[in-house]
């Protein structure tokens, strides 16, 4: 008799066979600009940890201090035992901060997705979604009943033309969701927000806005995309974000109206059916909020770091492709030669990895660096040597 669970061996040899399959380094210590991994010291370039704020003072002894007077987990999901006043204090203050009505958190960015998009858009619904949105944004997407369909990459022209198209089905539908991430994760590219709310007002449509990689980066003191174009809080209807990036914690949360809110802790089951977050980490993503808004130096320097990184990488002979955000991705073409040069940084110091095959498309591979706040000048020229001669050794440039 055949063992039911032989393909579970199988299929992660085949993953091996085809270098498709996840190595994990381990990061011995903190999460900061110069850290331990693997027993190497290296020059970390591939954390989301953008303000180095896991590291702050005042966000560490925030959580210290809610373990002695909150004990160090919460003991039930919110709707029952769980939901403790840091709960309701993180989500006014994430609200103000946003300059909305109301917000509401998660335990992931991930359960935020997968939990509210099948509820916001069901049977008779549609959903229009950008082409290269993250996995957890297409996990919703196919959890939901409704139908669906894909827009080209950031085009608002192509997006039109699918809710043009998407008016004339019989029967009408109910409502039309329309999802994008605001910066996009493999690329450091940034939805053209403004555009993509300008026709959904015209056709009618709601937006939801996946700001993970946003929040803490653009608009005024990183309050996330929607600030950065501007935009009314009621063109775009639903803000998602998280705290394991720039806020350096973890969790994550949805901003907008009362009635999203309310609708959104009702109807979601990631939400309704998973353990509030341990006392630590709401305290901490709460001061994490106040380094935001009196501390505005972290956002400048992140923003600094970025551009000083990225000239000097384009001065070397990389492409780094269409990013305009603190995701500067190297552009190397195959995967095995993205795999080869991720590791010979490493061995010059410097931890930034491979994304290639399937996450990006077969010629697509590049080596992604995210910058920190905290990153020195010294940091960035000695990591600008080591792509450089990598690159020289590859053959590269």
């Amino acid at each position: 008799m055949r063992d039911p669970v032989s393909f579970l061996g199988e299929e992660y040899r085949a993953l091996v066979d085809k270098e498709l399959d996840w190595r994990l380094r381990v990061l011995e210590g903190a999460s900061r600009p110069r850290c331990r991994v693997d027993g190497r010291d290296v020059i970390m370039l591939c954390s989301n940890n953008y303000l180095n704020l896991s590291n702050h003072p005042k966000v560490k002894e925030a959580a210290i201090a809610a373990v002695r007077s909150h004990g160090a987990g919460s003991g039930s999901v919110r709707p029952i035992a769980g939901n403790m006043d840091l709960h309701i204090e993180l989500e006014l203050r994430l609200a103000a901060f946003k300059g909305v009505d109301a917000s509401l958190v998660y335990q992931t960015g991930f359960a935020a997705n997968a939990g509210l998009i099948p509820q916001l858009a069901g049977s008779g619904d549609l959903i229009v979604s950008d082409e290269l949105n993250h996995g957890s944004i297409i996990d919703g997407v196919r959890l939901s009943k409704a139908s669906r369909t894909v827009y080209r990459h950031c085009d608002h022209v192509h997006l039109e033309e699918v809710l043009t198209e998407a008016e004339e089905h019989t029967p009408p539908h109910r409502r039309i969701l329309i999802i994008t991430d605001g910066v996009f994760s493999m690329d450091g590219d940034m939805a053209p927000l403004d555009r993509i709310a300008s026709v959904a007002a015209k056709h009618g449509s709601m937006v939801y806005v996946d700001d993970a990689h946003g929040e803490g980066v653009l608009g005024e003191g990183g309050r996330g995309i929607v600030s950065h174009f501007g935009l009314k809080r009621d063109t775009v209807h639903v803000e998602m974000g998280t705290f394991s990036k720039a806020f350096g914690v973890v969790g994550g949360h949805i901003s907008g109206s009362k009635e999203l809110v309310d609708f959104a802790l009702n109807m979601s089951r990631t939400w309704l059916l998973s353990g509030s977050h341990p006392p630590a980490v709401a305290a901490a993503c709460i001061a994490a909020i106040d380094v935001l808004e009196t501390e505005p130096e972290h956002v400048k320097d992140l923003w600094r770091n970025t551009e000083y990184f990225r000239k000097g990488i384009q001065d070397i002979g990389f492409d780094t492709g269409k990013s305009v955000t603190p995701i500067v991705p190297i552009m190397i073409g195959r995967s095995a030669a993205a795999k080869t040069f991720s590791q010979r940084l490493y061995e010059l110091g410097v931890f930034a990895l491979p994304i290639v095959f399937p996450m990006v498309s077969q010629d697509g591979a590049r080596i992604r660096t995210i910058m920190n706040a905290a990153l020195t000048d010294e940091d960035l020229d000695e990591a600008l040597c080591a792509f450089e001669k990598t690159g020289k050794e590859l053959d590269l440039v």
